[in-house]
């Protein structure tokens, strides 16, 4: 028997509508819910490289429980209809690399500002709107350039104690960096106006860096699993800066559970932004992560050096006790054992069979 079976489903509620949903953290998320006896409709336009995979995996493992509908959200009439039937919106869609909104600004601002809008205005024509949480991002704080930093071995650290024993807070001062620190700012802001405003439901979290399974990362964003994709594949690694820049990462599955508090929540929670990662537990620079990929792979990945890029914090951790208040959420996966999890992941999905022995094992059997 399908043990799927065994799961109770809320009878009194519609399915949770995830934009976005086949991309890595919104699959981890349906997995959550749909584990849970939730449905889950995913909208995705499936442009991301890998999310395809994911969308595919979905529905292998979960059935008619989760429904993959390919658009896009900037389709403001095909949002308003999923919107319409669901009892909860996470809204994760968007472009998420800096150097892309770069190369194309419009593009940008129309995902992640427009879709966002067309979202928000979804909810606000109906009586009873679902809740809303929304994923924005750590770069509506801009550079940070203000931060006085020393080098402390292989990482930034501030020289402000108490911005480095608990990170950076909601109160930092917004200041927009880059045209994708612009939407996603704009939609930030509009996310909460439209709870002020229109009296929604709706939260967010500024996130820092987010990874594990389905991660299909790559140089301008997912940078843990690209690190780890090129060091299996014996390729170069390109270290924008000198690698000493430091952020703090959270596993998905810990993300997942703080989504959930979060809409548990959303009657106290509504019309604010949390900052959202590992905190300063979890906080690693560049280089530390390459030195914890070489004790897992067995060997020193090779790294390649380019300029700092537009933007780039060279230190960002993330103060997230107003959420821990709120909800009582912590991280339960440190740094070390999350890393040797997506290592894990990586190597049984996408590594040839022969690659899955440890290198150990290979030179004993030499």
């Amino acid at each position: 028997m399908n043990a799927r079976t065994h799961l109770h489903e809320p009878t009194n509620e519609g399915p949770v509508l995830i934009t976005g949903g086949a991309g890595f953290i919104g699959t981890n998320l349906a997995t959550r819910l749909l584990e849970s006896g939730r449905r889950v409709v995913v909208l995705d336009n499936l442009s991301r490289p890998g999310v395809e995979a994911n969308a595919h995996w979905l529905w292998h493992r979960f059935g008619d429980r989760v429904a993959i509908e390919i658009g896009d959200v900037r389709d403001a009439g095909r949002v308003r209809g999923l919107v319409a039937n669901a009892s909860q919106v996470f809204h994760f869609a968007a472009q998420v690399a800096v150097t892309s909104s770069l190369v194309d600004p419009r593009d940008d601002f129309e995902t992640n500002l427009g879709g966002t809008l067309n979202v928000l205005e979804a909810m606000r024509v109906m009586k009873t709107p679902p809740s809303l949480v929304f994923t924005s991002t750590n770069k509506v704080y801009g550079a940070l350039d203000d931060i006085a930093l020393d080098h402390a071995g292989d990482r930034y650290a501030p020289r402000d104690e108490t911005l480095r024993s608990a990170g950076v807070s909601e109160t930092r001062p917004l200041d927009f960096h880059s045209p994708y620190g612009c939407s996603k700012g704009g939609a930030d802001q509009y996310v909460l106006d439209y709870a002020r405003s229109f009296g929604l439901p709706a939260a967010l979290f500024r996130m820092s860096c987010i990874y594990g399974p389905h991660q299909c990362g790559n140089e301008d964003q997912g940078w843990v699993a690209h690190f780890l994709r090129c060091a299996l594949r014996r390729e170069p690694i390109t270290i924008y800066g000198d690698g000493r820049q430091v952020r703090d990462i959270l596993f998905v599955t810990d993300l997942a559970d703080a989504f959930v508090r979060c809409q548990a929540r959303m009657h106290e929670l509504a019309g604010r932004a949390f900052n959202m990662g590992g905190g300063p537990s979890n906080a690693l620079s560049l280089r530390e992560v390459l030195g914890t990929i070489a004790s897992l792979t067995g060997r020193a990945p090779q790294i390649e050096y380019g300029p700092w890029r537009v933007g780039d914090q060279r230190w960002y951790v993330s103060d997230t006790q107003a959420f821990r208040r709120a909800t009582g959420w912590a991280p339960a996966v440190d740094a070390q054992e999350g890393i040797a999890r997506l290592h894990e992941w990586l190597v049984e999905t996408t590594m040839p069979s022969q690659a899955r022995v440890p290198a150990t094992s290979r030179t004993h059997a030499a």
